[in-house]
Protein backbone atom coordinates (compact mmCIF):
# COMPACT_ATOMS: atom_id res chain seq x y z
CA UNK A 1 0.00 0.00 0.00
CA UNK A 2 1.23 2.99 -1.29
CA UNK A 3 1.01 6.27 1.59
CA UNK A 4 -0.31 9.47 -0.55
CA UNK A 5 2.56 12.40 -0.65
CA UNK A 6 1.99 16.32 -1.40
CA UNK A 7 3.37 17.41 -4.96
CA UNK A 8 6.56 18.48 -5.15
CA UNK A 9 6.75 21.86 -5.95
CA UNK A 10 9.04 23.63 -8.68
CA UNK A 11 11.46 26.42 -7.51
CA UNK A 12 10.23 28.90 -9.93
CA UNK A 13 7.09 30.71 -10.11
CA UNK A 14 5.80 30.06 -14.05
CA UNK A 15 2.41 31.23 -15.97
CA UNK A 16 0.81 27.79 -16.64
CA UNK A 17 2.76 26.05 -14.10
CA UNK A 18 1.32 22.28 -13.68
CA UNK A 19 1.44 21.79 -10.18
CA UNK A 20 -2.17 22.05 -9.07
CA UNK A 21 -3.24 19.20 -12.24
CA UNK A 22 -0.17 16.81 -11.28
CA UNK A 23 -2.32 14.19 -10.10
CA UNK A 24 -4.60 14.20 -13.23
CA UNK A 25 -1.35 14.43 -15.60
CA UNK A 26 0.60 11.08 -14.09
CA UNK A 27 -3.16 9.49 -14.17
CA UNK A 28 -2.76 9.58 -18.08
CA UNK A 29 0.97 8.92 -18.48
CA UNK A 30 1.84 5.24 -18.97
CA UNK A 31 5.19 3.63 -17.88
CA UNK A 32 8.39 3.95 -19.91
CA UNK A 33 12.26 4.22 -19.96
CA UNK A 34 12.22 8.03 -20.28
CA UNK A 35 9.73 11.07 -19.80
CA UNK A 36 10.75 13.88 -22.81
CA UNK A 37 8.93 17.25 -22.34
CA UNK A 38 9.69 19.60 -25.39
CA UNK A 39 7.98 22.93 -23.28
CA UNK A 40 9.56 22.12 -19.59
CA UNK A 41 8.80 25.29 -18.13
CA UNK A 42 8.92 24.93 -14.12
CA UNK A 43 9.38 21.80 -14.24
CA UNK A 44 6.96 20.15 -12.21
CA UNK A 45 5.62 17.22 -14.42
CA UNK A 46 9.61 16.09 -14.13
CA UNK A 47 10.04 16.84 -10.83
CA UNK A 48 6.22 14.67 -9.73
CA UNK A 49 6.66 11.28 -12.06
CA UNK A 50 9.11 8.53 -11.46
CA UNK A 51 11.33 7.71 -15.04
CA UNK A 52 14.68 6.39 -15.05
CA UNK A 53 15.36 9.04 -17.43
CA UNK A 54 14.30 12.59 -18.58
CA UNK A 55 15.06 14.89 -21.90
CA UNK A 56 13.72 18.09 -20.38
CA UNK A 57 14.13 20.86 -23.34
CA UNK A 58 12.61 23.99 -23.65
CA UNK A 59 13.31 27.01 -26.42
CA UNK A 60 14.05 29.81 -23.91
CA UNK A 61 17.77 29.44 -23.02
CA UNK A 62 17.80 31.28 -20.05
CA UNK A 63 15.40 28.91 -18.19
CA UNK A 64 18.24 25.83 -19.99
CA UNK A 65 20.95 27.44 -18.60
CA UNK A 66 19.57 27.64 -15.46
CA UNK A 67 18.71 24.21 -15.07
CA UNK A 68 22.08 22.93 -15.93
CA UNK A 69 23.97 25.25 -13.86
CA UNK A 70 21.74 23.99 -10.66
CA UNK A 71 22.37 20.25 -12.04
CA UNK A 72 26.03 20.74 -12.05
CA UNK A 73 26.63 22.70 -8.84
CA UNK A 74 23.61 22.02 -6.40
CA UNK A 75 24.73 23.73 -3.04
CA UNK A 76 27.54 26.19 -4.49
CA UNK A 77 24.70 28.03 -6.59
CA UNK A 78 22.08 28.05 -4.50
CA UNK A 79 24.09 30.02 -2.02
CA UNK A 80 24.75 32.47 -4.83
CA UNK A 81 21.32 32.72 -5.49
CA UNK A 82 20.59 33.54 -1.96
CA UNK A 83 23.25 36.29 -1.92
CA UNK A 84 20.47 38.30 -3.63
CA UNK A 85 17.61 37.56 -1.45
CA UNK A 86 17.97 40.37 0.80
CA UNK A 87 16.03 43.27 1.83
CA UNK A 88 18.33 46.41 0.28
CA UNK A 89 17.57 44.17 -3.23
CA UNK A 90 13.46 44.71 -2.67
CA UNK A 91 13.39 47.92 -4.15
CA UNK A 92 12.28 49.19 -7.46
CA UNK A 93 15.79 50.42 -7.70
CA UNK A 94 17.53 47.23 -7.17
CA UNK A 95 14.86 45.26 -9.09
CA UNK A 96 15.42 47.28 -12.38
CA UNK A 97 19.38 47.96 -12.00
CA UNK A 98 19.61 44.10 -11.53
CA UNK A 99 17.06 43.42 -14.60
CA UNK A 100 19.41 45.96 -16.26
CA UNK A 101 22.02 43.78 -15.32
CA UNK A 102 20.87 40.61 -16.43
CA UNK A 103 19.89 41.95 -20.03
CA UNK A 104 23.42 43.51 -20.49
CA UNK A 105 25.05 39.84 -19.15
CA UNK A 106 27.09 37.26 -21.39
CA UNK A 107 27.89 35.28 -18.45
CA UNK A 108 25.89 32.07 -18.72
CA UNK A 109 26.41 31.22 -14.67
CA UNK A 110 25.44 35.25 -14.29
CA UNK A 111 22.72 35.25 -15.67
CA UNK A 112 21.17 32.00 -13.82
CA UNK A 113 21.68 33.89 -10.68
CA UNK A 114 19.96 36.67 -11.80
CA UNK A 115 17.04 35.09 -13.51
CA UNK A 116 16.20 33.11 -9.88
CA UNK A 117 16.19 36.63 -8.43
CA UNK A 118 13.77 38.29 -11.00
CA UNK A 119 11.61 35.37 -11.13
CA UNK A 120 10.99 35.67 -7.60
CA UNK A 121 11.09 39.54 -7.41
CA UNK A 122 9.49 40.15 -10.86
CA UNK A 123 5.58 40.50 -11.19
CA UNK A 124 3.87 37.36 -10.91
CA UNK A 125 6.62 35.39 -11.97
CA UNK A 126 6.17 36.39 -15.54
CA UNK A 127 9.18 35.38 -17.71
CA UNK A 128 8.39 37.77 -21.05
CA UNK A 129 10.99 39.33 -23.33
CA UNK A 130 10.52 42.17 -25.60
CA UNK A 131 11.43 41.99 -29.71
CA UNK A 132 15.31 42.44 -29.00
CA UNK A 133 15.25 39.63 -26.21
CA UNK A 134 15.31 42.13 -23.25
CA UNK A 135 13.63 40.50 -20.33
CA UNK A 136 11.11 43.36 -19.85
CA UNK A 137 8.64 41.76 -16.45
CA UNK A 138 8.20 44.87 -13.94
CA UNK A 139 9.36 44.50 -10.39
CA UNK A 140 6.57 42.90 -8.29
CA UNK A 141 6.14 44.95 -4.88
CA UNK A 142 6.31 41.60 -2.83
CA UNK A 143 6.68 42.17 1.10
CA UNK A 144 9.64 39.39 1.62
CA UNK A 145 9.92 37.49 -1.68
CA UNK A 146 10.46 33.62 -1.02
CA UNK A 147 13.76 31.98 -1.20
CA UNK A 148 13.24 28.77 -2.61
CA UNK A 149 16.08 26.63 -1.05
CA UNK A 150 14.82 23.53 -0.47
CA UNK A 151 12.68 23.22 -3.53
CA UNK A 152 16.36 23.74 -5.48
CA UNK A 153 17.82 21.44 -3.70
CA UNK A 154 15.12 18.95 -4.44
CA UNK A 155 15.51 19.87 -8.32
CA UNK A 156 19.34 19.70 -8.07
CA UNK A 157 19.09 16.17 -6.96
CA UNK A 158 16.70 14.72 -9.00
CA UNK A 159 18.53 16.39 -12.52
CA UNK A 160 21.09 13.45 -12.14
CA UNK A 161 18.45 11.52 -14.10
CA UNK A 162 18.15 14.33 -16.20
CA UNK A 163 19.77 15.83 -19.60
CA UNK A 164 18.30 19.43 -20.15
CA UNK A 165 18.50 20.71 -23.82
CA UNK A 166 18.15 24.38 -25.36
CA UNK A 167 15.55 23.39 -28.45
CA UNK A 168 12.83 23.75 -30.41
CA UNK A 169 9.96 21.36 -29.97
CA UNK A 170 10.70 20.03 -33.55
CA UNK A 171 14.65 19.62 -32.69
CA UNK A 172 13.28 17.42 -29.15
CA UNK A 173 10.30 15.23 -30.90
CA UNK A 174 13.03 14.05 -33.35
CA UNK A 175 15.18 12.80 -30.76
CA UNK A 176 12.03 10.28 -29.73
CA UNK A 177 12.83 6.94 -29.68
CA UNK A 178 11.27 3.36 -28.18
CA UNK A 179 10.31 3.31 -24.70
CA UNK A 180 10.26 6.88 -24.64
CA UNK A 181 6.94 8.96 -23.35
CA UNK A 182 6.14 12.17 -24.30
CA UNK A 183 4.40 14.48 -22.29
CA UNK A 184 3.81 18.51 -23.99
CA UNK A 185 2.94 21.96 -22.37
CA UNK A 186 3.30 24.37 -25.43
CA UNK A 187 1.96 27.77 -24.87
CA UNK A 188 -1.60 27.72 -24.92
CA UNK A 189 -4.05 28.29 -27.80
CA UNK A 190 -5.76 31.35 -26.63
CA UNK A 191 -9.39 31.26 -25.57
CA UNK A 192 -10.32 34.46 -27.47
CA UNK A 193 -8.51 36.79 -30.10
CA UNK A 194 -8.29 39.08 -27.09
CA UNK A 195 -6.61 36.88 -24.84
CA UNK A 196 -3.50 35.65 -26.66
CA UNK A 197 -0.23 35.03 -24.11
CA UNK A 198 1.87 32.82 -26.30
CA UNK A 199 5.16 33.99 -25.92
CA UNK A 200 6.52 33.43 -22.78
CA UNK A 201 9.86 33.83 -24.75
CA UNK A 202 11.32 35.80 -27.76
CA UNK A 203 9.52 33.46 -30.50
CA UNK A 204 5.93 33.04 -30.73
CA UNK A 205 3.67 30.15 -30.75
CA UNK A 206 1.47 30.35 -33.56
CA UNK A 207 -1.77 27.75 -34.66
CA UNK A 208 0.45 26.50 -37.54
CA UNK A 209 2.61 25.48 -34.95
CA UNK A 210 -0.05 24.10 -32.74
CA UNK A 211 -1.10 22.05 -35.62
CA UNK A 212 2.43 20.93 -36.35
CA UNK A 213 2.81 19.72 -32.61
CA UNK A 214 -0.62 17.76 -32.90
CA UNK A 215 0.30 16.10 -35.99
CA UNK A 216 4.07 15.06 -34.92
CA UNK A 217 2.09 13.63 -31.78
CA UNK A 218 -0.39 11.51 -34.18
CA UNK A 219 2.91 10.24 -36.12
CA UNK A 220 4.50 9.45 -32.86
CA UNK A 221 1.81 6.87 -31.07
CA UNK A 222 1.75 5.78 -34.83
CA UNK A 223 5.32 4.79 -34.39
CA UNK A 224 4.84 2.97 -30.94
CA UNK A 225 5.25 6.16 -28.32
CA UNK A 226 2.62 7.76 -26.55
CA UNK A 227 1.99 11.27 -26.07
CA UNK A 228 -0.16 13.31 -23.85
CA UNK A 229 -0.52 16.98 -24.49
CA UNK A 230 -2.30 19.96 -22.30
CA UNK A 231 -3.89 22.88 -23.69
CA UNK A 232 -6.94 24.59 -23.33
CA UNK A 233 -10.06 23.40 -24.60
CA UNK A 234 -11.34 25.03 -27.97
CA UNK A 235 -13.18 24.40 -31.42
CA UNK A 236 -9.46 25.16 -32.82
CA UNK A 237 -7.89 22.27 -30.23
CA UNK A 238 -10.59 19.93 -30.39
CA UNK A 239 -10.19 19.70 -34.06
CA UNK A 240 -6.26 19.46 -33.81
CA UNK A 241 -6.69 16.40 -31.17
CA UNK A 242 -9.50 14.87 -33.00
CA UNK A 243 -6.84 11.64 -33.31
CA UNK A 244 -6.28 11.37 -29.26
CA UNK A 245 -8.55 10.79 -26.47
CA UNK A 246 -9.56 13.61 -25.07
CA UNK A 247 -9.93 14.29 -20.87
CA UNK A 248 -11.71 17.52 -20.37
CA UNK A 249 -10.49 19.74 -16.63
CA UNK A 250 -11.60 22.60 -15.34
CA UNK A 251 -8.88 24.71 -14.20
CA UNK A 252 -9.00 27.78 -11.68
CA UNK A 253 -7.08 30.79 -13.38
CA UNK A 254 -6.57 34.67 -12.74
CA UNK A 255 -8.26 36.50 -15.25
CA UNK A 256 -6.63 39.96 -14.73
CA UNK A 257 -3.69 41.97 -12.70
CA UNK A 258 -5.79 41.26 -9.68
CA UNK A 259 -4.55 38.17 -8.01
CA UNK A 260 -8.48 37.65 -6.62
CA UNK A 261 -10.38 37.69 -9.62
CA UNK A 262 -10.29 34.31 -10.96
CA UNK A 263 -12.43 31.79 -12.44
CA UNK A 264 -12.57 28.31 -14.07
CA UNK A 265 -11.63 27.63 -17.08
CA UNK A 266 -11.52 24.56 -19.43
CA UNK A 267 -8.48 22.63 -20.21
CA UNK A 268 -7.81 19.36 -21.65
CA UNK A 269 -5.62 16.73 -21.76
CA UNK A 270 -5.10 14.89 -25.24
CA UNK A 271 -3.60 11.36 -24.99
CA UNK A 272 -2.66 10.02 -27.87
CA UNK A 273 -1.63 6.20 -27.11
CA UNK A 274 1.29 3.82 -28.59
CA UNK A 275 -0.39 1.79 -31.50
CA UNK A 276 0.91 -1.49 -31.12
Amino acid sequence: MTTATAPVRPFLKWAGNKYRIIERIKARLPAGQRLVEPFTGSGAVFLNTDYPRYLLADSNKDLIDLYNTLKREGAAFIADCRKLFRPANNTAEAYYRLRAEFNACSDTRRRAVLFVYLNRHGYNGLCRYNAKGGFNVPFGRYKKPYFPEQEMLAFHHKARRATFRHATFEQTLRQIRSGDVVYCDPPYVPLSLSSSFTAYHADGFDLEQQQRLADIAAAAAGGGISVLISNHDTPFTRSAYAAADIEQLSVQRSISCHGHKRCRVNELLAFYPAAG
